[in-house]
């Protein structure tokens, strides 16, 4: 049975907003409102989702939408969903509010909520790169799952969104969110640093001009390969699971030499590699101390190497 199209308004036009309504709109749905902080911004964000109704006002979100997609930056969310609230025209009974950041909760709509409205939080689990534009972004939203909280009403209705969408949604705790978005900041921003921190490596070494990723990339996915087969602590291999501590011994020295930049993040990687070493059962307690003892005194250098997570 075919689907009843939805009509959306998106507030914020940057790109969360336009690569989550072009998705929408290639599956059926229709945008009939983009609100934006400036109108060049609102009608770039319309051309691009096929819709003329554009502008800064929020009374530009018309009486027959079903769902507002409010895709500000999460500091102006809260605002955002009290000026919205007190629009005259609009059916809050009938309608659907989320929001996509990744900190803030259910809760920073309540202004809407306390109108009658569906409301929750919806963040994809993904990264939207400032300096990408949406057609660059939009691919990398396939399959990708969304971050969600709300009442049961709501949560129904982020799952039916999330299919609409070809992803999936998982459910937050809201005292939970804080943590949930580090996670997602590990996941992209921090997975960014170490990238950077090999790029760094390759371009010391001076072995070729073909670009890090053009030498790494092989054992870069099969480690992901690996963590997907299996636990991370199973996919743990190297000289550190192996106790290998004349090795790492010898890795110090050379970071310090050529990267002496690099000691504290080497430090701080190689004794939680020490941790999973522990937990996957390959080298023992008194093992681990001596890892540790290789290590630079810092404020955490007497920190247990039980694993903790």
């Amino acid at each position: 049975m075919k689907r009843a199209r939805w009509n959306i308004a998106v507030v914020g036009a940057g790109n969360v907003g336009q690569v989550l309504g072009r998705l929408l709109v290639r599956g059926g749905d229709r945008v009939r409102g983009v609100v934006s902080r400036s109108a060049g911004s609102a009608a770039k964000a319309g051309a691009y989702l096929s819709c003329r109704n554009t502008g800064i006002r929020l009374d530009r979100i018309p009486d027959t939408t079903d769902l507002v997609l409010l895709t500000t930056p999460h500091s102006a969310v809260e605002e955002t969903a009290r000026s919205i609230a007190g629009l005259g025209h609009l059916p809050f009974a009938r309608m659907a509010f989320c929001h996509t950041s990744g900190m803030l909760t259910a809760a920073a709509l309540a202004p809407l909520a306390s109108k009658g409205a569906t409301v929750f939080s919806f963040h994809p689990i993904q990264t939207f790169p400032r300096d990408f534009t949406p057609p660059q972004i939009l691919p990398t939203l396939a399959g990708v799952w969304y971050g969600v909280d709300g009442d049961a009403r709501a949560v129904r209705t982020a799952r039916i969104l999330a299919r609409r969408l070809g992803g999936k949604a998982v459910v937050v705790p809201a005292d939970m969110r804080a943590y949930y978005h580090a996670a997602c900041v590990v996941a992209s921003n921090h997975m960014t640093v170490l990238l950077s921190v090999l790029d760094d490596m390759y371009r010391k070494l001076g072995i070729g001009s073909s670009g890090f990723l053009a030498l790494f990339r092989p054992i870069i996915e099969a480690t992901l390969r690996n963590n997907e087969a299996a636990s991370p602590a199973e996919a743990l291999s190297g000289p550190v699971a192996r106790g290998g501590i004349e090795t790492i011994a010898l890795h110090f020295d050379a970071v310090r030499r050529f990267s002496p930049g690099l000691v504290p993040f080497f430090d701080a990687m190689t004794m939680e590699t020490v941790r999973l070493a522990l937990r996957k059962g390959s080298i023992d307690a008194r093992r681990a101390g001596e890892f540790r003892d290789l290590i630079a005194p810092g404020p955490d250098s007497s920190t247990s190497t039980e694993h903790t997570s």
